[in-house]
């Protein structure tokens, strides 16, 4: 787990996508690409969790939006995803309420899980979501559990962060993932230390 309890890959993009996101906002589209690149595969893994095949559309959505509304963004690379996120979120209960039905489990595809740098406890317990039956157990989880894991795991947010995409207290959301990656760990014998790194980290 990097600094701050985020997951290394979303760290290690976080200073690329705070300098893009500044580029961006002065009207430099080549960094609004960069930025896109960064967030979408973990974005669209989130949106697959709430409204399946049409994550796509929503995505699609979502970034017109977080396009004409980047000029307010203000934050950092961690908070630039943590505002896609809500916006991405928003934009998926708009649909699900327009379709009348209610948001699906989490479906999730293994590339975007895979993770890239060296394989440390923490990074051999994401890499092992990738597999077939950790997706079924994901689907499998409470919604309010998949959520939590979708947005620590998948967008690659901290529990504050995370919290504040839900609207809700970051004590139910850790709780959320702990409950929701305790399951997961169990059935696939991912050890206590990394479900720990990975469900209780702040």
């Amino acid at each position: 787990m990097g600094q701050g309890g985020k997951p290394r890959r979303a760290q290690a993009y976080d200073g690329e996508l705070s300098a893009a996101v500044t580029r961006a906002q002065q009207g430099d589209e080549a960094a609004f690409a960069v930025a896109y690149r960064i967030v979408q595969p973990g974005l669209l893994g989130y949106l697959r969790g709430l409204v399946g095949e049409d994550a796509e559309d929503v995505a699609s959505d979502a970034w017109l939006e977080i396009a004409r509304d980047l000029g307010r963004f203000q934050g950092d690379g961690a908070g630039f995803r943590g505002w896609t996120a809500t916006i991405a979120r928003h934009r998926a209960l708009d649909h699900l309420r327009r379709q009348r039905v209610r948001p699906r489990s989490a479906v999730l595809e293994a590339d975007v899980l895979e993770l890239p740098g060296p394989h440390s406890t923490h990074e051999q317990a994401l890499e092992s979501l990738s597999t077939a039956r950790a997706l079924e157990l994901v689907r499998g989880l409470p919604r309010d559990q998949a959520e939590a894991v979708l947005l620590r795991v998948v967008v690659g947010l901290d529990g504050p962060a995370a919290a504040r995409v839900l609207g809700k207290r970051p004590g139910a959301v850790r709780t959320a993932a702990h409950r929701g990656l305790k399951r997961l760990a169990r059935e696939l014998g991912v050890t206590d230390e990394a479900r720990r790194t990975l469900g209780e980290s702040k």
